[in-house]
C-alpha cells in the first residue's frame, strides 16, 4: 500500500486510477506524429517474432511465380511482395501515403499496398479488411529477415476486388486497369488449379503425380549403365575436408572411411529428390560393407554428372569460406538444403549418414 498526502494509504484501485490518468496526460502532450509513431512501434513489436515457414516453394499460374509457404502452424501464406508483382504494381513514394490513408478508422493497422487506392479499398468488404489489416509476418525456414504474408485462401478475394472495381468503371489509370487484367488472369488460373487438385485428390492421383514427379527426376539423374570411371572429385574437395574436420592432409590416396558418409551428406543427398536412395538401391554394398563401384558412376552424363559438377563447384567455395566444420554445416544448410528420403519408393534405409567422429575410423583408399 502507498501512503497519501492524508498519512492514509493509497488503495489499488487509487493506484490504478493515477496511473490512467498519468497515461492520458502524456499521451495528450504528445503530437498527433507522435502518437502514429508510438502505435507504429507496438504493432511491430506485436508482429516481430513472426512464425517459421517449414515448407517453401513457388506458385506458378501462367507466367506469374508466386512465392509461398507452409509456416509451423499450418498456415498458407503468399509473398505480399508476390502479389504486388503478380498484379503488375510496383512500390513508390506513394506508397506510405496510400498506406495512411486506408487506415481503418479508430485502428492503426492498414492496408497492404495492392488495395490501398481510394478507388479501389472501397470494395473491400468489412471481413476481408480485417483479414488484410494484419499481416502474417514470418521467416523462411533457412532464417534470414522477415517476410510479410498473405493468407492464401485471400488471394482470390483480393482479385475479385479488382474485378469490381473495373466492372464498375472507377479504375482510372492504365496501370489499375493492368492491375485489373492480371487479377482476372490469376483468378481464372486459381480456378483451374483448384479444380485439378480437386479431381487428383478424389481420384487419388496427387499420389501417383508426385511418384511419376519423382520417377522423372530418377531418369534424368540415374544412368541405366554404369559409367566408366574418370577423376570426378577434385582434390581440393577432399583438402578442405581434412582441414574443416581437423585433420592434417596427408595424400589424395587415403582417406578416413567415414568420408563416404560425410560425401553422401552434403553431395549425393543434396543433388535431387530421392537420388541418393536410388544410387544406394543400384549399388549397394557387399557383405564387407564396400561397393563394386562409385555412386558418380551411375550419374547420367547429361544431367546428373553436369550437376555434381556444379554442386562440388558450390561446396568448394563455401568450404573456403569456412574457418571450421560448424560454419560450414550452417553455409550449406541454408545455401543447399538436403532432400528428405522419399517415401514413395521401397529403399533400404538401414544404412544411416550418422557421422564417425575422426580418429575412430579406419583409412581406406580413396578414388577421387
Amino acid at each position: 500500500m502507498l501512503a497519501s498526502k492524508q498519512g492514509g494509504t493509497m488503495d489499488v484501485d487509487d493506484k490504478q486510477a493515477m496511473a490512467a490518468s498519468g497515461g492520458k496526460a502524456r499521451a495528450q502532450a504528445l503530437s498527433k506524429e507522435e502518437r502514429s509513431e508510438i502505435a507504429k512501434k507496438a504493432a511491430v513489436s506485436r508482429w516481430s517474432k513472426g512464425k517459421k515457414a517449414t515448407h517453401e516453394g513457388e506458385l506458378k499460374i501462367n507466367d506469374m511465380i508466386l512465392q509461398c509457404a507452409v509456416l509451423e502452424d499450418g498456415t498458407r501464406v503468399i509473398s505480399e511482395t508476390a502479389v504486388i508483382n503478380a498484379l503488375g504494381m510496383y512500390r513508390s513514394g506513394a506508397v506510405h501515403v496510400r498506406e495512411r490513408e486506408s487506415k481503418s478508422d479508430g485502428d492503426d493497422a492498414v492496408l497492404p499496398l495492392f488495395v490501398a487506392n481510394k478507388n479501389v479499398r472501397r470494395f473491400v468488404d468489412e471481413d476481408l479488411e480485417k483479414m488484410l489489416s494484419k499481416p502474417i509476418w514470418f521467416t523462411s525456414s533457412g532464417g534470414g529477415s522477415r517476410s510479410k504474408g498473405l493468407d492464401a485462401r485471400l488471394l482470390p478475394k483480393v482479385c475479385t476486388v479488382w474485378l469490381k472495381a473495373r466492372d464498375a468503371g472507377v479504375l482510372t489509370t492504365p496501370r489499375q486497369l493492368e492491375a485489373a487484367r492480371h487479377a482476372d488472369i490469376l483468378i481464372r488460373g486459381l480456378a483451374e488449379v483448384g479444380a485439378v487438385a480437386l479431381v487428383d485428390e478424389a481420384t487419388g492421383y496427387q499420389f501417383d503425380r508426385e511418384k511419376n514427379a519423382l520417377a522423372e527426376i530418377l531418369e534424368a539423374f540415374i544412368s541405366k549403365e554404369l559409367s566408366k570411371w574418370v577423376p570426378t572429385f577434385p582434390i581440393e574437395f577432399y583438402q578442405e575436408l581434412f582441414r574443416l574436420r581437423g585433420m592434417n592432409w596427408k595424400n589424395v590416396n587415403s582417406r578416413p572411411q567415414y568420408f563416404g558418409l560425410l560425401t553422401n551428406d552434403i553431395v549425393y543427398r543434396r543433388l535431387a529428390p530421392g537420388v541418393l536412395e536410388e544410387l544406394r538401391r543400384i549399388n549397394p554394398t557387399n557383405e564387407n560393407g564396400n561397393r563394386k563401384s562409385k555412386h558418380h558412376q551411375w550419374l547420367t552424363q547429361e544431367e546428373g554428372r553436369r550437376k555434381l559438377q556444379l554442386h562440388l563447384s558450390g561446396v568448394i567455395t563455401l568450404m573456403k569460406a569456412s574457418p571450421d566444420w560448424k560454419t560450414f554445416q550452417t553455409l550449406i544448410d541454408r545455401s543447399m538444403p538436403k532432400y528428405q528420403p522419399m517415401p514413395l519408393f521401397d529403399y533400404d534405409n538401414s544404412q544411416t549418414d550418422a557421422v564417425v567422429p575422426a580418429g575412430k575410423a579406419e583409412i581406406v583408399e580413396n578414388e577421387l
